[in-house]
């Protein structure tokens, strides 16, 4: 059986949310002006799907709480530096893991959590 996966977000700004993920490298697939909003963004083989939804406060999304979307990628470091150079803080910088994976998180301003890690310790 062949299968993907695209996970859906419900931020409370779909132009607001997709400008942010794209200054994480992420690029826009299409837009829908809807009712609701909705926007389709891909990075690779990642697919995210923006659906406009009421605000909710941000602490709601925080751990234990919340979902924590993982990225894969070939140099985490290469990653995490292009991704500070266009203003976007980590709320966790680069650390090796105990389990030989090195990670950085980042938090979008809906307060949805996001892991980019290395693909092999």
């Amino acid at each position: 059986m062949d299968a993907s996966l695209r996970i859906e977000i419900f931020p409370a700004d779909v132009e607001v949310t997709t400008s942010f993920y794209e200054r994480l490298g992420f690029q826009v697939a299409s837009r829908n002006d809807g009712p609701p909003r909705y926007a389709s963004i891909r990075m690779g083989a990642v697919r995210i799907g923006v659906c406009e939804a009421d605000p909710v406060d941000p602490a709601r999304r925080a751990y234990p709480a919340m979902t924590e979307i993982v990225i894969e990628v070939d140099d985490v470091r290469a990653t995490r530096d292009r991704i500070v150079e266009q203003g976007i803080d980590p709320t966790e910088d680069l650390q090796k893991r105990d389990w030989g994976m090195t990670d950085f998180r980042v938090t979008d301003p809906d307060g949805y959590y996001l892991r980019f890690t290395s693909r092999t310790s």
